[in-house]
């Protein structure tokens, strides 16, 4: 047998709701990491991106090291207004000096609208990059139930494969 140490992964889950902001107060979309003109968009403390902040909430999780609001909640002004890629990229930063590695992150959120399948490989490049690390994203709607059914918000999950250095 034997004396090397087993490394095992580690995963974790995250989940971010967001509504859609107010007609008197509009906001930009930004979803996936990627601005979509001419869209409604969500509120929110920092840019309000669901799949970003999922994102980066799984791998908190996975690294048991708190949770988004834990390193980046309402509490915090300088993130107010903040790019959920920004944040990502923090994320990623905040578990690799934990003693971790990221395996993987994949992102599934639901929502009516955007249209997402024409510019998937765009968002997952763009998070790929913030994470240092393979993330994909998939979407789908909740055929017209619930509070995404009805479009008046978005909400993601997320998991995360991480392992020790």
């Amino acid at each position: 047998m034997s004396d090397a140490k087993m490394i095992l992964p580690r995963t974790g889950i995250g989940l971010d709701v967001h509504a859609y902001a107010s007609e008197d107060l509009p906001r930009p979309l930004w979803l996936g990491g990627l601005f979509w003109d001419g869209e409604r968009g969500l509120a929110g403390h920092s840019d309000g991106d669901p799949v970003a902040h999922a994102a980066a909430d799984a791998l908190f999780s996975a690294a048991g090291i708190g949770d988004l609001g834990t390193h980046f909640g309402t509490d915090r002004p300088e993130f107010a207004g903040a790019s959920g890629v920004t944040l990502l990229a923090e994320a990623a930063r905040i578990v690799r000096a934990a003693g971790f590695e990221i395996g993987n992150v994949a992102v599934q959120f639901v929502a009516n609208r955007p249209k997402f399948g024409p510019r998937r490989q765009e968002s997952q490049d763009v998070l790929s990059a913030a994470a240092g690390a393979p993330v994909s994203v998939t979407a789908t709607t909740s055929d017209g139930l619930g509070f995404t059914g009805r479009g008046e918000g978005i909400s993601a999950v997320a998991t995360a494969l991480v392992y020790p250095k």
